[in-house]
């Protein structure tokens, strides 16, 4: 792989394998299937309890409305609840259901169990190169959220 061609590789390699995680773990998780956007505000949700609509729509890189219709979809589903912010009566606060938990961690396990599976067909070398990557890859991501965060 040449130097010049590098971005376009990486990004198209990253966008296919999340692309194929993501069908095939839609196949086998539970109904009602959840569209990705739903998983990452539930993973949101789970990781910071409490966290308004807005601020989820800044760090979900979405539009306010568009975040409320995920809401609304998830809290019908009993994934989430939303709560009157005592600070500020007219916004809310999000949490996850006990339900949204072990959806969540149903998710989880069955990724990493699909992506452990299809890494141990690997070669040793590909195996290696995989493990070697991942800390420049979460620096990447980090990058990303940092210079999306700056006006």
């Amino acid at each position: 792989m040449e130097q010049e061609t590098l971005p376009e590789e990486l990004a198209d390699a990253l966008v296919g394998v999340q692309r194929l995680i993501r069908r095939r773990l839609r196949r086998e998780m539970p109904v009602p299937p959840l569209r990705s956007a739903e998983v990452e505000l539930l993973r949101l949700v789970v990781e910071r309890p409490g966290i308004g609509i807005s601020e989820a729509a800044k760090e979900l890189y979405l539009a306010g409305n568009s975040v409320s219709t995920l809401v609304n979809q998830l809290a019908r589903q009993g994934y989430l609840v939303r709560e009157t912010d005592p600070a500020d009566r007219r916004a809310a606060r999000l949490l996850p259901t006990p339900a949204a938990g072990a959806r969540l961690g149903e998710w989880r396990r069955r990724r990493a169990d699909l992506v452990r599976h299809q890494v141990s067909g690997l070669d040793e070398a590909d195996r290696e190169t995989l493990l070697a990557a991942v800390p420049a890859l979460r620096r990447l991501a980090d990058s990303l959220r940092e210079e999306a965060g700056r006006p």
